[in-house]
């Protein structure tokens, strides 16, 4: 009789396909490492950015950075710019706009609203169909929770139309209330 020979564990054999498939795997596996490198310096190059200009926002001089007389009188200029914007925008605009478009204006046209946030004023530019609906427009106004002090600043007849309107400018303290956060 014949010895048996039994393999249970056959050799494996290399080929080319996975051969391949490590180096793919590899290539790979480096691509990805020095993409996460390319990340991980922008990241921290941002965030010294964004420490820059927190420090140069809030007024921070005790960082490394230093700047001209120049920069930092143009970072005043445009910090107090951005302040400005920023009082708009914490205007009450809908309970102006609310008040005006509820008041009876039969007998008034409102031209042009121009408020002022930094004074805390707005100035009303109207025509009105005689001098009593301009008063009376007048007194509504000061009447309103909204609006305060409103001042007559100038009118005028207008003589060169049959019906004679009156053209009138107001100015009126405008109070925001609970408008701050």
């Amino acid at each position: 009789m014949r010895a048996l020979m039994l393999d249970f564990q056959p050799q494996r054999r290399s080929g080319p396909l996975g051969w391949s498939l490590l180096a793919g795997g590899l290539a790979l596996t480096l691509a990805c490492v020095l993409v996460q490198q390319h990340v991980s310096e922008q990241s921290a190059q941002q965030q010294g950015h964004l420490q820059t200009t927190q420090r140069v926002l809030t007024g921070d001089t005790s960082g490394k950075v230093s700047l001209t007389p120049a920069q930092i009188r143009e970072q005043a200029q445009n910090l107090a710019e951005m302040r400005k914007v920023s009082q708009q925008l914490r205007r009450p605009w809908e309970r102006l706009f609310a008040m005006l478009e509820a008041m009876p204006r039969d007998d008034i046209a409102l031209l042009t609203l121009t408020p002022d946030a930094r004074k805390g004023q707005v100035r009303i530019s109207a025509e009105a169909r005689d001098l009593e609906a301009m008063l009376a427009f007048h007194q509504r106004l000061e009447a309103s929770d909204e609006l305060s002090d409103v001042s007559l600043l100038s009118h005028e007849i207008v003589a060169n139309v049959p019906e004679h309107p009156v053209q009138f400018n107001l100015s009126a303290s405008w109070e925001i209330g609970d408008a701050n956060p």
